[in-house]
């Protein structure tokens, strides 16, 4: 099933729902960064979560910005997200990897570790981003996002989200998020009725293991409040706005000193993209290039 992400209303328009399958996606993002099954689930959840959060923007440009950072062996994970169906995002230390959990699972938790924060970041398009962080509560993503909607948002919320890596790869991933509108969060039962339901979920990947669709999921969750899914089914994809470009010009804010050194020493520079892994490199003469920009910018 292709990566895609769709959204519903149930209730008249009280809950808001949107699903997400980024298999494909994290399977690239995992062979970009080579990293480790628990890496993998890491930054395969944080980055199916910050597509979530972001479907709900308005602006064309607008993204979300996730960091994740604990004190587990994993350091910091973050992901940037777009209302366009764009994401990135990488590891701190993607080769760390630790034995399952109690429950037979990729040990997410342990790996990020529980004492620490998240922070987020909505750039709506215009104006400063809003910025919100919160304490960890389990450092398993799903749950710590959750709190973050909770508490910095105000809006009652269940986001469920779950990545499978096999021998071969990724092979399901994705996310569900569930939400109360003001006008239904003062009806306790309903609030009640979805709890129930997804607490009653065993994860995510085992639903699209089955031969779930995202459609038949919210069927199941929403079907008799009234379900409504919207009929334009949006792309996802692993996209990062690097380019020659940009390494050139984050080169040329060196200096002149520098890059002739570098001329000197290496012949060239190298530059890797942390968000995609991307390796750039400028011969001596893009540098030599460089060079001359800025001193005829700077009029010498």
């Amino acid at each position: 099933m292709a990566d895609q992400l769709i959204r519903a209303t149930a209730a008249d328009g009280g809950i808001r729902a949107v699903g997400v399958i980024t298999t494909r996606l994290t399977e690239e993002a995992r062979q970009r960064h080579k990293l480790s099954y628990v890496a993998t689930a890491a930054l395969g959840r944080t980055m199916a979560g910050g597509l979530l959060l972001a479907s709900s923007m308005k602006r064309a440009e607008s993204r979300v910005n996730i960091r994740i950072r604990g004190d587990g062996l994993l350091g910091g994970v973050l992901a940037d997200a777009g209302l366009d169906g764009t994401v990135r995002g990488y590891v701190d230390r993607p080769e760390v990897e630790l034995p399952p959990n109690a429950k037979g699972k990729l040990d997410v938790g342990g790996a990020i570790g529980q004492d620490g924060y998240v922070y987020v970041v909505r750039d709506v398009g215009y104006g400063y981003p809003y910025s919100s962080t919160v304490e960890l509560v389990s450092g398993e993503i799903g749950d710590d996002l959750t709190n973050y909607l909770v508490n910095s948002e105000q809006t009652p919320s269940a986001l469920v989200l779950g990545v499978f890596v096999g021998a071969n790869g990724v092979t399901a991933a994705g996310g569900i998020l569930i939400q109360v509108m003001p006008k239904a969060a003062i009806d306790d039962e309903l609030v009640a009725l979805l709890e129930s339901r997804i607490e009653s979920l065993q994860g995510f990947t085992p639903l699209l293991q089955a031969g779930k669709t995202l459609p038949m999921i919210f069927e199941d969750l929403l079907g008799d409040l009234g379900l409504e899914i919207l009929p334009e089914i949006q792309m996802v994809r692993f996209h990062c706005g690097c380019s020659v470009d940009r390494v050139l010009g984050a080169l040329k804010l060196l200096g002149e000193v520098e890059l002739q050194d570098m001329i000197e020493k290496d012949e060239g520079a190298e530059a890797i993209c942390h968000f995609c892994g991307e390796v750039y490199k400028a011969d001596s003469n893009q540098l030599t290039q460089l060079i001359g920009e800025l001193k005829t910018d700077s009029g010498s």
